[in-house]
């Protein structure tokens, strides 16, 4: 009996796209035309009239500008997922009419006609032509619809081998008939009538929502919301939507970068975002603004560090107001979201709006409002802003106290009252008319109305926008910064999905793992501890112990995704209670789409009213858990400054969003989570992770306790005084640390002994010791050089300890050994963090300073060449314990590149790789970028799990299959057959670097002085290029090379070579770069010159190989298909073509040379030689012992 879930509209519809608020505008084009489409059904007109108005229909309302809509073949209305014909299907639409009920479905009975129709256009659609893309399927007869996921359809229908078949045989003719009707009744119907399995659709029909779609009460439109958002492309096609956090408003973006100063371009693939040019620069926008007066008083020479912030003048100015900037609109964002969340509170209340010209008309207004008003309580408040912010609360929060750069450099109020900006030509304002707006804008006014024209309320329930603005959801905002602040090479914002995906995969494991630690059980999922757990504030406690750090931490954005993911766990275990013990039954809590949703028993949105019981509980409830979840459980670094405000700004945002009333006029108040969020070079630190603090705790008046006490008092201070005096306190208790470490630091040990050493040999009288220890007197050249060599050795180590002190690099050096005392035990120990999570920066290593690179190199982790992410890998397993997890996003280079041998050492044999996932080029939209996520275990691992772009497991493979490899190479493609041909391919060869050797051809330091197009005389010799090359011929394009390497080499970089190398009787030539990675390899006994595009044979070792045999080889579909996979790397070097593994036996080496002489003949002539090249192929086969599978699979068949 098929098994049947009908769901409701809002039931269907993503749980995130729910709280997005449809414009007024859209919802009255939603009625209107819905009305038209109703009113013009007729059961006298033809099924073609019928789907011709769904169409037009569906048009009008959603498509018509992004998504072609059409009949295609036989399908009666498909939706395509681009704009025209060519894209691919992504909705397949059944339209029937009213009057046709035998073949259309009801909601009891499915397997109908019209069902049976779906399955068949699906498996065209998905057999046939191959389309993963298609995303629903839709059966209406205008006023009934019936929405299906085709999730649904390929489980049941494509995945099933038997119906496949049968389908196949239908379409190809093989059985007793070829109509439909055939297919319908024959194939189908008795394969639907069989299912057993449940089978979720949508059901609604228009004629119930006949009232709020023709009454004009606009109260009654919130019940087609969610028909209008079960229609829109984002549904139906699965679009991002308007406040999914991957997608960024443009308009938005633009315009707040107009009115700071930026701009962004690009650079080389990268969009980056810096000051505009000389000459269009607005001296009016905050950035240039800022500039005027940073220079004009002179602040530059009052920075204690000027260097930090750049090596000119010019670099420090722009940077210094940058950082003055994100501090500034940081504050006011917040505020913007502050100032939505309250009018919600209130129901629309206007008069809680304060960022507007009647409340501040100036800087001095907003620095007031930063410093005098949010930072203090209302009593404590000045009576001139009293009563004008009346209505603000009291947030106690460092991001509005004054930062350190501010109390050194500038305020808001130094800005100028009077300077104004242009509008800029894509502006969202729009005049009395309703025209955009141009000319120019106060800069401030400017800002506060393009804010006024956003909607920025993300957290409630679900309406319509009245007022047709565009929402911008607080997480958008991290990736907008994300991208200011990444104006630096090395830094993307990592999107939401994947974000969610790797904090679900790790944290849940260490849930797991802690809960396993702490009661000695033995569980493997989060659903058998739900099984055991009896205690439910115990087990909260044990999950508020998890510590996780992004030593990256950037925007924060793991850190929020990890936030959500930790509270969703509690929901999943149950143990989401109150402050009184009490569970949140009735609520589901989860993460979609990357944001946390609250929904009700009905599936409704939780929507937090003050003046609700039980609304005020859920709203403390979630506020206290995320506020213990970012105290107790989540870390950042990050070498940035505006980075580190930016993460704190997401935190705090988070917390925003579930602020509540503690009487009728007080917001809960923020706790300063600043001090989870550091400031430093996660890569660089004096102090080692074990070093020692026993006698530094036994020495000092201080405790790890009272040091974890200090800052947990910082967190929650009572008033600016507790928060300075703690301060200071854990200032001394770090200093006091550090004092003590350095005293027992080996190096100054060391020296202290090798200096009394000396004393003793130099001056036994006072130092009283038996100078015959150190070496007698009386052998006085035995004394000397032992005193000499002394001498030295403390100079030398008093030089290492200087250049310690000394080192720039140690400016922003972070300390892990002690910054965060939350990984520390009673004895001092860094016992570590349970989730290493984040995207490290990708910065080629051959980029970074000098001074760095000798720093880094004792990492370890490379042999020449390698990525500033490798060492966050080497961080990552130092600053984990030892039952910890890795979770990283990096490019996927480190895999087989022979440079990152040592990490994958590292991953393999100690920090237990268990998974990677291989991600698609465009997950960072502002960088071309292969990428791969992988995942440590806490216990060694016999397999790795290699996973697709969409997080489906692929294939596992074997450690020790790896492992056999000399360099550990890990091949993404892997799978078993493949392995066994590449045994086959390896075993009993010889690389092709023990018979030839390979150089790169002719540099010549200048093209134009020593290439010509004519045969100019003496040294002059015909020279060709890689693009010459082709697989057993060179097209010859008559250049010529003036061979002078003499006068080649006045030019550093210069590679000329000796003739006698080009000069030889007979050579073998490949291509050197090939975007498709392909190998073309000739013969050459014509002499010719070859430049450095091309790899030329300079050496031959073995010369028992014939050249001939090593070309049909290097050509063969074979060696190809080994090659591509092992390097998939469009420049091929000497190297590469190096690691060949050629195999031999005389016999067939004869018979490949001599048809590789008849190719060559006949390619002089055009003759064909596609019959020559496969007997080749053939003959490889045969030499390297494939079979007919194996040969299918290398042919890709």
């Amino acid at each position: 009996m098929m098994n049947l879930n009908v769901l409701k509209p809002r039931k269907a519809l993503n749980k995130a796209f729910l709280k997005v608020k449809p414009n007024r505008s859209e919802i009255e084009s939603f009625k209107t035309n819905l009305i038209t489409l109703l009113n013009h059904t007729n059961d006298s007109e033809s099924e073609e009239h019928h789907k011709n108005l769904v169409s037009d229909f569906l048009k009008d309302t959603y498509y018509k500008q992004n998504h072609f809509i059409n009949t295609k073949g036989r399908n009666d209305l498909v939706i395509h997922n681009g704009s025209n014909a060519n894209s691919t299907v992504g909705v397949i639409i059944e339209a029937k009419k009213q009057t046709n009920k035998a073949e259309m479905m009801t909601v009891k009975k499915l397997n109908t006609k019209a069902f049976q129709e779906l399955v068949l256009y699906y498996l065209r659609e998905r057999i046939t032509q191959k389309n993963l893309e298609v995303k629903h399927l839709v059966a209406t007869n205008i006023n009934e619809w019936y929405i299906f996921d085709a999730t649904l359809f390929d489980r049941l229908f494509a995945q099933n081998k038997n119906l496949v078949k049968q389908f196949t045989d239908f379409e190809e003719g093989r059985l007793a008939d070829n109509k439909t009707d055939f297919f319908y009744k024959q194939i189908a119907e008795p394969f639907i009538s069989e299912i057993t399995s449940e089978i979720e659709f949508t059901y609604f029909n228009f004629q119930d929502y006949q009232k709020p779609l023709r009454n004009n009460d606009k109260a009654d439109d919130a019940s087609l919301i969610a028909l209008f958002k079960l229609l829109s492309p984002e549904h139906l096609l699965k679009l991002p939507f308007a406040n999914d956090s991957n997608s960024l408003d443009k308009r938005f973006y633009s315009e707040l970068l107009h009115i700071i100063g930026l701009t962004e371009t690009k650079e080389g693939g990268k969009k980056l975002i810096g000051r505009n040019k000389e000459g269009e620069r607005n001296t009016g926008s905050i950035l240039e603004d800022t500039i005027i007066q940073l220079d004009s008083l002179d602040k530059l020479s009052r920075l204690e560090k000027p260097t930090q912030f750049g090596a000119t003048t010019q670099e420090r100015l722009f940077n210094v107001a940058l950082e003055l900037s994100i501090t500034w609109i940081n504050r006011i964002l917040f505020l913007k979201l502050l100032e939505a969340q309250l009018i919600t509170y209130h129901k629309g209340d206007k008069a809680y709006s304060f960022l507007n010209l009647d409340s501040i008309k100036n800087y001095d207004d907003l620095n007031s409002l930063f410093f005098q008003v949010l930072a203090r309580k209302y009593e404590e408040r000045n009576q001139d802003v009293k009563k004008l912010f009346e209505k603000v609360p009291y947030l106690n929060s460092s991001l509005f106290e004054p930062t350190d750069i501010e109390q050194v450099t500038l305020f808001i109020s130094n800005l100028k009252d009077d300077k104004t900006i242009p509008v800029i030509a894509s502006t969202v304002l729009k005049d009395k008319q309703g025209k955009k707006r141009t000319g120019q804008l106060n800069t401030l006014e400017y800002l506060f109305e393009f804010l006024n024209a956003y909607d920025f309320s993300s957290e409630g329930s679900e309406e319509i926008q009245e007022d047709n603005k565009t929402l911008i959801n607080a997480s958008v905002l991290g990736l907008i910064f994300e991208k200011i602040n990444g104006y630096k090479d090395g830094s993307f914002f990592t999107p939401g999905f994947i974000t969610m995906y790797m904090c679900r995969e790790t944290i849940r494991k260490a849930v797991v793992q802690k809960f396993n630690e702490t009661k000695q059980w033995n569980c493997t999922s989060i659903k058998e501890l739900y099984d055991k757990i009896e205690d439910r504030k115990e087990a909260n406690q044990i999950v508020n112990s998890i510590k996780i750090c992004d030593p990256a931490v950037g925007s924060g954005h793991f850190l929020v995704s990890a936030l959500n993911e930790i509270i969703a766990v509690k929901n999943d275990l149950k143990i989401l209670v109150d402050r009184d013990g009490k569970r949140l039954k009735e609520y589901q809590v989860e993460v979609v789409n990357d944001e946390l949703i609250v929904t009700d028993d009905d599936g409704e949105l939780f929507e937090y009213n003050p003046t609700n019981k039980e609304s005020q509980r859920i709203q403390e409830t979630l506020f206290h858990e995320k506020q213990t979840i970012i105290e107790n459980c989540l870390f950042g670094v990050d070498i940035n400054a505006n980075s580190v405000k930016i993460c704190r700004l997401r935190l705090w945002i988070e917390l925003l969003k579930n602020a509540y009333y503690k009487n009728a006029t007080e917001l809960e108040t923020l706790p300063n989570i600043d001090i989870n969020i550091k400031c430093g070079n996660s890569l660089v630190s004096r102090f080692a992770i074990d070093a020692d603090m026993k006698q530094a705790l036994k020495k000092s008046k201080w405790t790890i306790d009272s040091y974890r006490l200090a800052v947990d008092t910082y967190r929650n201070a009572e008033n600016k005084e507790q928060k300075r005096e703690m301060e200071r306190l854990i200032t001394d208790i770090k200093s006091d640390f550090r004092s003590e470490i350095v005293r027992t630091d080996p190096k100054l040990q060391k020296l202290l002994k090798l200096e009394y050493e000396y004393g003793v040999l130099v001056a036994p009288d006072i130092f009283k010791e038996d100078a015959a220890a150190y070496g007698s007197k009386a052998d006085k050249k035995k004394a000397k050089e032992r005193e000499e060599k002394l001498w030295a050795e403390v100079q030398k180590l008093k030089a290492e300890i200087e250049e310690i002190k000394s080192n720039k690099i140690f400016e922003h050096a972070f300390e892990w050994r002690f910054e965060f005392p939350e990984v520390l035990n009673n004895d001092g120990d860094f016992v570590g963090f349970d989730v290493i999570i984040g995207n490290p920066p990708y910065i080629n290593f051959a980029n970074l300073p000098e001074a760095e690179r000798e720093y880094y190199n004792k990492f370890e982790l490379y042999k020449n060449k390698t990525d500033l992410y490798a060492f966050f890998v080497g961080l990552g397993a130092k600053i984990k314990n030892q039952k910890g997890f890795i979770c990283l996003i990096i490019p996927h280079t480190w895999v087989s590149t022979t440079s990152f041998l040592p990490l994958r050492k590292l991953l393999l044999d100690q920090i237990n790789l268990m998974s990677i996932v291989e991600l698609d080029f465009g997950v960072f939209k502002d960088a071309y970028v292969k990428t791969v996520i992988i995942q440590t275990d806490n216990k060694p691992k016999s397999k790795i799990r290699l996973l697709d772009e969409n997080f489906v497991l692929k294939v596992e493979i074997p450690k020790e299959t790896i492992q056999k490899d000399d360099e550990l190479k890990i091949n993404l493609t892997w799978n078993l057959i493949k392995h066994n041909i590449y045994t086959k391919i390896k075993n009993d060869a010889i690389k092709l670097g023990n018979i030839v050797h390979f150089s790169r051809g002719i540099k010549t330091s200048n093209d134009n002085r020593f290439l010509f197009n004519k045969n100019n005389g003496k040294d002059c010799y015909k020279v060709i290029r890689g693009r010459n090359i082709k697989a057993y011929r060179i097209d010859y394009d008559n250049e010529y090379i003036w061979y002078r390497p003499d006068l080649m080499k006045e030019k550093a970089g210069c590679l000329p070579h000796t003739k006698e190398l080009f000069l030889t009787p007979e050579k073998i030539i490949t291509q050197r770069v090939n975007s498709s990675g392909q190998l073309l390899a000739t013969y050459d006994n014509d002499q010719f010159f070859c430049l450095d595009t091309t790899n030329v044979s300079s050496e031959i070792i073995d010369k028992n190989y014939d050249l001939k045999f090593i070309v049909g080889l290097i050509n063969s579909k074979l060696i190809n298909w080994w090659f591509n996979d092992e390097f998939k790397n469009p420049t091929i070097s000497g190297y590469e073509l190096h690691q060949i593994p050629i195999k031999h036996d005389k016999q067939t080496e004869k018979e490949i040379a001599k048809l590789v002489t008849t190719i060559l003949e006949k390619n002089k002539s055009g003759r064909n030689i596609e019959n020559l090249i496969t007997k080749i192929d053939s003959l490889v086969y045969k030499l390297y012992n494939l079979t007919e599978e194996e040969i299918k699979i290398v042919e890709g068949q």
